[in-house]
């Protein structure tokens, strides 16, 4: 039986007063969490594969985050995507200049990828992720990215001895930040009202969703908006 997703969105306010929002939940065995935080005109997430518990398969690896953004579209351009502080690369190099970019891609689509978010950032090509699309940075392992599995996010809780054949392939552990560019220098992070985290190579191999902190209360589904200052 499917476990039902625990899900919290968090205000953050950070030691300089500058905000974010955080967005985290978890599905059985599958747990992550995407921080968004501007600065000027930038966007930037914090993706993080929570889980405490052992990559298994390609469906317990985080290869993606959609997310919506109220309003009129945002032409957003990629700027970065770098390993967070203490991530590593697991049956791979780690790069000594944190880079990813090249293995991960973002993109927007006006009809909405699953679920009608517009917004999307991969590291798997999903049907609708390319080349083209990548972040800047090198491709670290063949083929061309975004494709399969390779540099998606592994668990907190991962033991790479233990992956079978298809989980057998570079990933990060745990965490991937990205910078997008082109926010109206207005943006309000409460535009964006929800995210998806996808597990694996395919739709529908591992997902659930966060809806925004108003929408958790509606449901009844114990929403939570908490502030709390960082060290």
């Amino acid at each position: 039986m499917l476990k039902m997703c625990v899900c919290v969105a968090a205000l953050v306010v950070g030691a300089s007063g500058a905000s974010g929002i955080v967005y985290s939940g978890s599905s059985g065995s599958l747990a992550a969490s995407a921080e968004f935080t501007t600065s000027g005109t930038q966007l930037r997430v914090y993706l993080s594969n929570t889980s405490t518990a052992d990559i298994i398969v390609p469906a317990d690896v985080l290869t993606a985050v959609f997310f919506e953004i109220s309003g009129s579209p945002i032409a957003l351009t990629r700027v970065s995507a770098l390993l967070g502080p203490g991530s590593v690369v697991t049956n791979g190099t780690t790069p000594g200049d944190g880079v990813v970019g090249g293995e991960w891609a973002s993109g927007f689509k006006a009809t909405g990828y699953p679920g009608g978010f517009r917004y999307g950032i991969s590291s798997s090509g999903l049907g609708d992720f390319g080349p083209g699309d990548r972040f800047p940075g090198p491709d670290l392992a063949p083929p061309a990215s975004p494709n399969g599995l390779q540099f998606g996010i592994a668990s907190a809780g991962d033991n790479p001895a233990t992956h079978n054949g298809g989980a057998n392939t570079p990933l990060i552990q745990n965490e991937v930040r990205f910078t997008l560019d082109g926010l109206p220098t207005d943006f309000d992070l409460n535009r964006i009202t929800g995210v998806r985290f996808v597990y694996g190579t395919a739709y529908g191999e591992g997902q659930f969703d966060v809806p925004a902190p108003g929408t958790l209360a509606l449901l009844g589904l114990g929403g939570l908006v908490a502030g709390r200052r960082r060290r």
